[in-house]
């Protein structure tokens, strides 16, 4: 009781020497939480992915693009690339086009292969399945408040560009159960939607009906059309007919193509085939992962030092303000030698008074890392 009301009566001593043992107890354990959470969050969604391809150049943005759906400074890989993988018969290919975005949400272009290596089933409706169809992650579908029946425009890179092809406007065929992943929070279409976006695939009047004044000339039964005629912005199911693409199956973009081998032996086999050229690249998004866990690590290495070294500082402190205490107490503790306490009984009290400052600031260290664990983002929203 005596400790107790010594530690009250001297408040904002107290307090100082609970935050000085605190946060020195909080910084390495929180530092911890951050790696291990991040590499769960990490290495789960890798190990998921048996292959990723692309173009070749930065690993990490590419795995980062194909994973996380993040803008990366990459070149796009041409969809014969996809062909040609799929013509193996090594694996499955999966197109990834990420380029576009709606209300800032990723617009992930793919195919139904995705949602079954994702392990991603629709909560209501269903995944988009024609041209022009959207599903929603759980995530935002909350934050829009959008469902199936409603629609939802694409966002224009150059609003004042007018060649550039216009907002399409989407149909919300699905909302997709929540997953906890970045999926949760991207918008899924049809691989062929995002060539609509791209201005590569558009929709139009039949070119013998339309305004001979946007005819520029014909040949044959050729007929070229002035780039002035206006484009549907959105796919129904009376003009679905009309869209189309003029040029090779090489011009048509992918951010990545997301593989998944037959076998080990398939995988090897694909990564020696794809790795020889100088175009293109094909990576284990694990140990990709693992590469870039690495680089923390050894920053958090020299973290650990820094706060072994925070530490001795702080037990150094601690045993100053306690010579300290006893200097400036010495006359309370004569004191109480004088009505019979015994030495062991005024160690008694210093030793219960660092217990009693020992729990309170484990109690807010422990706070601390409690209010971390709640409010620590979703890595996938910081990268």
């Amino acid at each position: 009781m005596l400790s107790w009301r010594h530690l009250r009566h001297n408040r904002a001593q107290t307090l100082v020497l609970i935050l000085c043992i605190a946060v020195p107890a909080f910084l390495p354990l929180a530092t911890r939480l951050l790696v291990d959470r991040y590499e769960e969050e990490l290495g789960a969604r890798a190990r998921q992915t048996p292959l990723i391809a692309g173009a070749r150049g930065n690993r990490f943005d590419l795995v980062m693009s194909g994973l996380y759906f993040r803008k990366a400074s990459l070149d796009s890989i041409p969809w014969t690339q996809l062909l040609e993988i799929e013509a193996s018969r090594l694996g499955t290919p999966i197109p990834v086009n990420v380029r576009h975005t709606a209300r800032e949400r990723p617009i992930v272009g793919t195919s139904v292969e995705y949602y079954e290596l994702r392990g991603i089933r629709p909560d209501l409706g269903t995944v988009p399945l024609q041209l022009g169809d959207v599903a929603l992650g759980a995530q935002v579908a909350r934050d829009l408040g959008l469902g199936p029946g409603d629609h939802l425009f694409s966002d224009r890179k150059d609003l004042y560009d007018i060649a550039k092809p216009p907002a399409l406007k989407m149909a919300v065929c699905g909302v997709l159960a929540e997953t906890g992943t970045p999926d949760d929070d991207a918008v899924f279409v049809d691989i062929r939607t995002t060539w609509i976006l791209e201005g590569l695939v558009h929709g139009h009047d039949e070119a013998a009906s339309v305004d001979k004044g946007l005819v520029l000339g014909e040949r044959g039964d050729r007929i070229h059309l002035s780039p002035a005629l206006m484009q549907y912005n959105e796919v129904t199911p009376a003009n679905a007919h009309t869209f189309h693409y003029h040029g090779p199956a090489d011009a048509l973009p992918l951010s990545a193509v997301i593989v998944a081998p037959r076998d080990r032996k398939s995988s090897t086999l694909l990564k020696a085939r794809f790795n020889v050229s100088r175009e293109w690249q094909m990576l284990v998004p694990q140990a990709v992962i693992e590469e870039l866990m690495g680089f923390v690590f050894k920053v958090k290495a020299f973290l650990d030092v820094y706060w072994g070294v925070l530490a001795l500082t702080t037990l150094l402190l601690i045993a100053l303000v306690v010579v300290l205490s006893t200097r400036l107490r010495a006359r309370e503790m004569l004191t109480l030698d004088r009505i019979g306490c015994s030495r062991s009984t005024v160690v008694n009290l210093y030793a219960v008074e660092l217990l009693f400052v020992g729990l309170l600031a484990g109690t807010l260290a422990g706070a601390g890392m409690l209010a971390l664990h709640l409010m620590l983002p979703d890595l996938s929203k910081v990268l």
